[in-house]
């Protein structure tokens, strides 16, 4: 990012990128953790399900390449091992050790629910200062907080089937 890139940031920078490489790691949990759960999902529902994980996952690396794209532009660098995911998650992993579909769809209204507040105090960080890195967390949070309606809506009607 070129000189005055930097200067209209308006934000420490340092911590900016802090946060980013946070959320990344996020990124990166909730994408594995949507895609092995539409493998090895299981139940009523799973064809739906499976597609909305899938399509979820699909956001969530987008939403990693994003974050990349951004941190790369601040000057700093991206999380580079798999091991720090963990070390810096905000939300964590939970692993479809019981595949049925109404608990994992649990697991991922929960990690939404993470996502939302993560991206929202984000935007509460960056203010009214950095408006290129306020515009991509407002676009991830608006995508969060479709695929937390998406997932209760899911649960709404696997709950109807009972």
């Amino acid at each position: 990012m070129g000189t005055k890139g930097k200067e209209i940031v308006g934000v420490d920078i340092k911590k900016l990128i802090e946060l980013l490489n946070k959320a990344l790691a996020d990124e990166w949990l909730a994408y594995y953790q949507y895609w092995i759960g539409a493998k090895v999902l299981t139940g009523p529902m799973r064809g739906s399900v499976e597609a909305e994980l899938v399509e979820h996952a699909n956001d969530e690396l987008r939403h990693a390449g994003m974050l990349v794209e951004r941190i790369i532009q601040l000057g700093g660098t991206p999380i580079l091992k798999p091991e720090d995911w963990y070390k810096m998650t905000n939300c964590g992993y939970d692993a479809p050790e019981d595949p049925k579909v109404q608990k994992i769809l649990k697991q991922n209204i929960k990690g939404e629910q993470c996502a939302i507040e993560v991206y929202d105090k984000l935007l509460d960080f960056i203010g009214e200062k950095d408006f290129i890195t306020s515009n991509m967390v407002e676009e991830i949070l608006a995508d969060e907080v479709e695929h937390e309606e998406d997932l209760q809506a899911l649960e709404e009607d696997f709950n109807q089937m009972k």
